[in-house]
């Protein structure tokens, strides 16, 4: 397991340095990214998974909220419905406050909980459907599935009146208004 928590820490090297990269923005391109993790182009689902991944390479959400595929020299805006990435599978390593998350994404990038991949978990008002994200790079998340959000309840200890989880070091609550 300890070799799952090195790999998770070392997570992102390789990648472009797209948070470097300032090019002139492009337009638009009918890309979106589903909340099922799947990627469309003017309405036809992309099935190439190289291509996929290729385009998750180049993937950065900027401070205007808006994702983008950057290159060198050119910025195009796509749609995301929630996170680009979904989380796929949670490892726990460890205990209680000592514990240790780690989240494997669709694209093969690993996160490490804490305080440099927080958890949050937002609340719809009217289903009371929860979002849980986890920080995976830049400013990109991925979305949990269902079991591995249920697998974090299953770990969920209640810390000052708050149900949650330890990752880190750090606390996060599994509802609206995390810790």
């Amino acid at each position: 397991m300890q070799s799952l928590l090195k790999a998770a820490r070392e997570a992102g090297s390789g990648l472009p340095p797209v948070e470097r990269w300032h090019p002139e923005y492009c337009g638009e391109m009918d890309l979106v990214i589903k909340r099922d993790g799947s990627w469309w182009h003017e309405g036809t689902r992309i099935t190439r998974d190289r291509l996929v991944r290729l385009f998750a390479t180049i993937l950065r959400k900027d401070d205007d909220g808006i994702h983008y595929l950057v290159t060198p020299v050119e910025k195009i805006a796509i749609q995301v419905e929630v996170a680009p990435f979904l989380a796929v599978r949670v490892d726990a390593v460890g205990e209680g406050r000592a514990q240790s998350l780690v989240f494997h994404t669709n694209m093969d990038e690993l996160a490490e909980a804490g305080p440099d991949h927080p958890i949050s978990v937002s609340v719809d008002p009217e289903t009371g459907e929860p979002t849980p994200l986890v920080h995976v790079r830049g400013n990109l998340d991925a979305l949990m599935t269902r079991p591995v959000f249920y697998e974090l309840a299953a770990l969920a200890v209640e810390e000052d009146g708050v149900l949650g989880v330890w990752s880190g070091g750090q606390f996060f609550a599994l509802g609206s208004g995390n810790a």
